[in-house]
């Protein structure tokens, strides 16, 4: 599926680490920063995590809500919430049914092998819940600078 900036982002419900259900649509009044990243606790991951932890209140500041999702249980958010003190809701979507809809549920190489993953993706969704900025394929180093200059441009 290719989502198109504009266009309202696809609504879901996924289990959270706050322990309830959470729907992108719960968020309507706020940006959404939607981000996609493959595993937790790997290093890539964990240095994109601990970015946004690092620079939260500056999104806050924006009126911007963080919302992390990749295949994880949610026992395994829970340890990477805990060991890293991530003060934004991370999302579980073991099926990657989510992954789908946004299209970063793709085909990977890696070391000669092809399988199914998650493709480290960026979704910023206004308060009307259109998307208004994706970044695909996203490299760590820069991203976040990226997305606060995004989101300070609007």
């Amino acid at each position: 599926m290719t989502l198109n900036v504009g266009e309202l982002a696809p609504d879901f419900e996924l289990p959270s680490s706050t322990g309830e259900s959470v729907k992108l649509s719960d968020y309507r009044g706020q940006r959404v920063l939607l981000y996609f990243y493959p595993k937790d606790m790997t290093s890539s991951c964990t240095q994109q995590a601990c970015d946004f932890r690092d620079r939260h209140a500056e999104f806050e500041g924006l009126n911007t809500v963080i919302l992390g999702i990749s295949t994880d249980p949610m026992k395994q958010h829970d340890k990477f919430i805990a060991k890293y003190g991530l003060p934004f809701t991370l999302l579980s979507d073991e099926e990657h049914v989510v992954a789908e809809q946004y299209g970063v549920w793709q085909l990977k190489k890696m070391y000669g092998k092809e399988y199914m993953g998650m493709v480290r993706s960026t979704f910023l969704i206004d308060e009307e819940g259109k998307l208004i900025k994706d970044w695909s394929k996203v490299r760590v180093k820069g991203h976040i600078e990226a997305a606060l200059e995004a989101l300070k441009t609007l």
